[in-house]
């Protein structure tokens, strides 16, 4: 019976009978949950800079531009790596590409840990930077591949809400590991999560199996490659990199640079106060993802929402932007948090666009523009914010001005050039 078994799988796929079958008896929620703590660890990383800022100038005599260097390593990486990942995850599926990669970030946290210097260090953040690109693509691929794409939206807005629980990691609960033993066994207990988290995924993912005579036809290495131009050729390609790469970036400006400060100067906000401000903000961005992902308005539907929450965030920022009273500015903040959560009707718009062949490489053209948009905004604010600043008047009004502008250059670029079109697209 196992002779015969073994011999109805092609060889080029074939595993152990016994192995195949444990796999087979697990829930795909199982699965899905493996490959969303891989996305919560990548928030944690990526949110760790601040908490080890001061330790790494003390021991290391870190300058601020070194530590910038520290924190900017993970997301270079992090971006470079996304189109490469993309690919991967067309050819190999999300189980050995997600695993072989995070096993780079396992590898990178325990190699900080023992780090003598910070050039050590930052290259230890480069290869976790590269190990936690395919962390939210690879959960999204696995949900477009093995579930309906009517749950797409709900699947991947719970797993983009499970994702932040990495960034509640290395709130009170990491800091606590630092202030009491030192940054370096903050990052010990991130290793040891990461292996934890590796090990799940290899034990408990796995990617569809075909049918013989149903596999679908995938390109060479250099072909899947060469995909990737006509894929940004296409029509409807550029008005969705546009408003994707100002649509995160307002708020991931607002959050990591502006908000702290303006609550502070312009309302006289202690730093505690601002800090429970920007938990609310995070609480409140853990929630929008899962019910926006509830919205099932259709493929053109669904492009009407993202234009509206759009121009929603356009007037949370006018409101910031004319110098309201503290409670507006603290509602405009936490409402903005709360909006992130149509940043997933934005993936379901690339889901639908692309097909099925190469949407890998198309989340992580997308992905590209996200993190290469946040990169721009945030260093046009900091020149508009200091500029402004150098001549005594009020920093944040510019800043905000500049990020309304950028959304609305996005919202008309993603109306106005040409649309998906097709059968199935219209639904």
């Amino acid at each position: 019976m196992l002779t015969e078994a073994r011999k109805a799988v092609p060889k080029d796929q074939r595993r152990s009978v016994p192995h195949a079958r444990a796999q087979a008896a697990i829930p795909l929620w199982a699965m899905l949950a493996a490959l969303s703590a891989v996305a919560a660890m990548s928030q944690a990383f990526r949110t760790v800079a601040t908490l080890f800022a001061s330790e790494l100038q003390r021991e290391f005599g870190a300058s601020t531009q070194e530590i910038g260097l520290f924190a900017g390593a993970f997301h270079l990486s992090f971006a470079v790596a996304q189109i490469p990942i993309g690919v991967a995850l067309d050819l190999f599926g999300p189980r050995r590409t997600v695993s072989a990669a995070f096993l780079l970030a396992c590898a990178g946290s325990f190699l900080s840990v023992f780090a003598p210097n910070l050039p050590v260090l930052v290259a230890s953040q480069v290869l976790i930077g590269i190990g936690c690109a395919p962390a939210f693509l690879g959960a999204i691929v696995f949900v477009t591949n093995r579930y309906p794409a009517s749950q797409f939206a709900r699947l991947s807005g719970l797993v983009l809400s499970f994702s932040g629980i990495g960034m509640l990691i290395t709130g009170t609960p990491l800091a606590f590991v630092v202030e009491t033993w030192s940054w370096r066994a903050g990052f010990l207990v991130l290793a040891i999560l990461s292996a934890i988290v590796l090990a799940a995924n290899v034990l408990l993912v796995s990617d569809e199996r075909v049918e013989p005579g149903r596999e679908r036809k995938r390109p060479g290495l250099l072909a899947a490659f060469a995909e990737i131009g006509p894929l940004l050729a296409q029509r409807h390609t550029l008005g969705i990199l546009l408003l994707g790469g100002v649509s995160y970036a307002a708020f991931l400006t607002l959050r990591g640079l502006w908000a702290v400060p303006m609550l502070m100067d312009r309302h006289g906000f202690g730093l505690v106060v601002s800090g429970h401000i920007m938990l609310a903000t995070s609480v409140a961005a853990l929630l929008g993802p899962p019910v926006f992902g509830l919205l099932k308005p259709g493929n053109r539907g669904r492009r009407y929402w993202i234009v509206a929450s759009a121009a929603f965030c356009i007037a949370a920022f006018a409101a910031l932007a004319g110098q309201s009273s503290s409670l507006v500015d603290v509602i405009a903040v936490v409402l903005l948090g709360f909006m992130t959560g149509y940043f997933i009707l934005q993936y379901a718009d690339v889901r639908a666009a692309y097909v099925e062949e190469v949407v890998g490489r198309a989340f992580a053209v997308f992905n590209t523009a996200i993190f290469l948009g946040v990169a721009v905004m945030q260093w046009l604010t900091g020149l508009v914010g200091s500029f402004a600043a150098a001549q005594e008047a009020d920093p944040f009004t510019p800043v905000f001005v500049v990020i309304i502008v950028l959304l609305a250059a996005g919202i008309a670029s993603f109306v106005l050039l040409p649309w998906p079109r097709g059968k199935g697209w219209e639904r």
